[in-house]
């Protein structure tokens, strides 16, 4: 199944989101221009592209998993929803949550530079930086009862409240 999403390219030399392979969930996100993240820093990474989502759709930002892994690069607010009503440019909430006393401001690591390395990020004009995933939306429609217990199965707890020992097998 495939939803129609009108894009518009807002700066030159944007690249229209894709998949990876056949049967993804996610289309790679890139970035439009060149990006300096310095430790402790979170700044939006702009990706040249305006999108019109469907009314009763949602598009999630998230993390790609190999950045996640390889870098301290994070995906602030993930998952980040753009709503159907918003036409600005996509820009990604990116942090690098490497530590502020450790760096040298007159070098810098790419998204291409694996371990975890601790220091000033410089994202490049065409570097895969994020997913988006289309998601079904429904609409809530909040009904005020006099209590919530008598509706359906209290689990109990929440925050924590199954605690951290393993499950016994």
């Amino acid at each position: 199944m495939s939803v129609e999403v009108f894009v518009e390219i807002c700066r030159e030399g944007a690249i229209l989101p894709a998949y990876a392979r056949p049967g993804d969930a996610g289309m790679d996100v890139y970035a439009a221009e060149d990006v300096i993240i310095r430790p402790g820093e979170t700044v939006i990474v702009p990706t040249g592209i305006k999108i019109a989502i469907p009314k009763g759709y949602e598009i999630q930002i998230r993390p790609r998993s190999g950045i996640s892994y390889k870098t301290p690069l994070r995906i602030s607010n993930s998952p980040g929803t753009i709503d159907s009503g918003y036409r600005d440019e996509l820009g990604i909430i990116m942090t690098n949550t490497s530590s502020i006393c450790c760096y040298n401001e007159e070098e810098y690591y790419t998204i291409e530079d694996s371990g975890n390395l601790m220091g000033v990020y410089k994202i490049r004009k065409g570097d895969r930086i994020a997913q988006m995933v289309l998601q079904v939306v429904p609409e809530i429609k909040l009904t005020v009862v006099d209590s919530v217990n008598a509706i359906g199965n209290n689990r109990g707890g929440g925050f924590g409240s199954t605690g951290s020992r393993k499950l016994k097998d």
